[in-house]
């Protein structure tokens, strides 16, 4: 086998051929592994591509001896002495050349950079770069970068709807936004924090023409998101979404009549054990109780206490309002549900009602566009995981690139 063949073989190094080869065993004062390192020389009279301006050079400036990562050879790494060519290019002067396997300053080739990142969507940076025997900046660095360039930037011709939810992004009540196309599952935009001025280089990016196509916006309850859509986009419409409104019912109804009637029997010590112990039971779907034991539980304690049957009922009736498809329908229904909330005399539920209503209208708009945010409930789980990977991540930008990558849209 003559040496291009050889060459050709191991790695295809386009323009270079191989010279000395060489295996370095692990030892005190050597490498952690194995390595075999290979030296590249430049082929003569091989055409040569300026990095600059991209034309064909004939003539050679200088070279410069560079080591280069490469993929693993059996069971070494492999360590490439790289002869690196500048041109001598008549437009730019003196430019390392282009080449197809290895970026102009890149301490690793291209296919093992490409590795590096397929390995960064499923293991942690750390086990990436013990794997590879890289510096853990060094995955990194190489990952950012390649989630940046083929990334790129992000698309937004098209796009008619939105849904906008927030994810803890660090403790201490430290919050990002994401915005995603509902149509597609794509994330459109990451960004830290969740006021307006936080989200608004958003709507910046998608620019005044593109904003006017927007008919609809999927969110929880949130001014600042509110606010900042009416702004930009005239001619969509806000949609509350089911799962936060009654969320918030559980936190602002459910848990304070719960409380409040615990502490009524105090005195009475299994009674308030049972009231407190209740909160699961009262959040939770009545179809999602798969222990019988469960069940009995449930339908004894809303026996025995008239104003938690009340707020469960309730609960259960206020999430029929987003299955209507007409609005003269569902405004009926939300006023027999508002009628029978302030009949009820608690009053959790009455001050929860009457701040519901100034909500109204952004909930009856799910009649005409039937947005959730379940997807971003998804998302947001898996963001969880994507930052429990890494242990947290402290640059936001390779963050959010992460999860872009992570949602690239269905169907894309």
């Amino acid at each position: 086998m003559s040496i291009e063949e050889l060459t050709a073989l191991l790695g295809g190094w386009k323009g270079y051929t191989l010279g000395t080869v060489g295996r370095v065993e692990p030892g005190q004062h050597g490498p952690t592994l194995p390595e075999v390192h290979l030296e590249l020389h430049p082929v003569r009279d091989h055409p040569r591509v300026c990095s600059g301006c991209g034309k064909t050079c004939r003539s050679i400036h200088d070279t410069a001896e560079r080591w280069v990562d490469d993929l693993p050879i059996f069971d070494a790494m492999t360590r490439l002495l790289v002869h690196r060519v500048r041109v001598a290019c008549p437009d730019c002067g003196p430019k390392v050349e282009k080449l197809d396997w290895l970026e102009p300053y890149a301490r690793v080739t291209t296919r093992m950079a490409r590795s590096v990142a397929q390995l960064c969507r499923v293991l942690p940076i750390k086990h990436v770069a013990d794997y590879f025997g890289l510096n853990w900046k060094t995955v990194k660095k190489i990952d950012k970068a390649w989630l940046t360039r083929t990334l790129g930037p992000v698309d937004l011709d098209g796009v008619t709807k939105l849904a906008m939810d927030e994810f803890a992004i660090q403790k201490g009540h430290r919050y990002a936004t994401v915005v995603i196309d509902p149509n597609c599952k794509r994330v459109l935009w990451v960004g830290r924090g969740r006021s307006r001025e936080e989200v608004r280089p958003f709507f910046e990016l998608l620019g005044p023409e593109r904003c006017k196509r927007i008919v609809a916006v999927a969110m929880d309850m949130n001014a600042a998101y509110d606010l900042e859509v009416r702004e930009h986009c005239p001619n969509a419409e806000v949609v509350y979404d089911l799962f936060h409104v009654v969320a918030k019912y559980g936190r602002e109804v459910v848990d304070r009549v719960r409380v409040d009637e615990a502490n009524k029997v105090k005195d009475d010590k299994p009674a308030r054990k049972v009231i407190k112990g209740s909160r699961w039971l009262l959040l939770r779907n009545a179809d999602n109780i798969e222990k019988e034991q469960d069940r009995i539980r449930l339908a004894e304690l809303l026996k025995a206490n008239r104003k938690l049957a009340a707020v469960y009922v309730l609960k259960d009736d206020l999430k029929e309002l987003w299955f209507y498809r007409h609005v003269g329908y569902a405004k009926q229904f939300w006023d027999e549900w508002y009628g029978r909330a302030i009949r009820s005399r608690i009053d959790p539920l009455k001050r929860f009602a009457g701040k519901l209503k100034g909500y109204l209208p952004g909930i009856l708009s799910h009649c005409r566009f039937p947005l959730n945010t379940s997807v971003l409930e998804g998302i947001n789980n898996k963001i969880k995981v994507i930052k429990r990977m890494a242990y947290g991540y402290r640059d936001d930008a390779y963050f959010f690139l992460k999860i872009r990558q992570a949602f690239p849209g269905v169907g894309r």
